[in-house]
């Protein structure tokens, strides 16, 4: 793959994506008026479900964030009821971030209104478009894990 024809894809697939999650965001705002969440704050309740216990530091890292940046949003999300703090077992003097009930409970149903929306948006395409999607997903999720990476 030529450097021009990989940019071509690059831009390609970064609009793909900024599209995908707009719509989300969007239709799932449409279903659940309530759901006021901003995105950071959605993906930090989705990092402590799948890493439970990560200090604010941790999630500055892992999303990275600077720490005031990610200590306001916690802030906010202890207000809202999402998570709560609790002191690391094994250093007394450190605080941990935790979902609560309420924080998973709103997860769930954050995860379940998208699942509804793309299989519903999966239907009305073609199989070979489902078959093309069904296999990129992996790499993809490879590619996202890669981004992750340090650079």
């Amino acid at each position: 793959m030529t450097d021009s024809t990989s940019g071509d894809t690059a831009w390609a697939l970064t609009a793909a994506i900024t599209q995908l999650r707009r719509s989300l965001r969007s239709s799932v705002r449409e279903e659940f008026a309530w759901e006021s969440l901003p995105m950071a704050q959605v993906e930090f309740l989705q990092r402590l479900d799948r890493e439970p216990g990560l200090r604010i530091g941790d999630l500055a890292r892992k999303h990275r964030m600077a720490v005031n940046t990610v200590s306001t949003l916690v802030n906010q999300m202890l207000k809202a009821g999402l998570v709560t703090r609790e002191t690391v077992p094994e250093d007394k003097r450190a605080v941990m971030v935790v979902l609560t009930d309420e924080g998973r409970e709103r997860l769930r149903a954050w995860t379940q209104a998208n699942e509804r929306r793309i299989s519903a948006a999966l239907a009305g395409l073609t199989a070979d478009q489902r078959a093309a999607i069904d296999a990129a997903v992996p790499a993809l999720g490879a590619l996202a894990e890669r981004l992750d990476q340090p650079a």
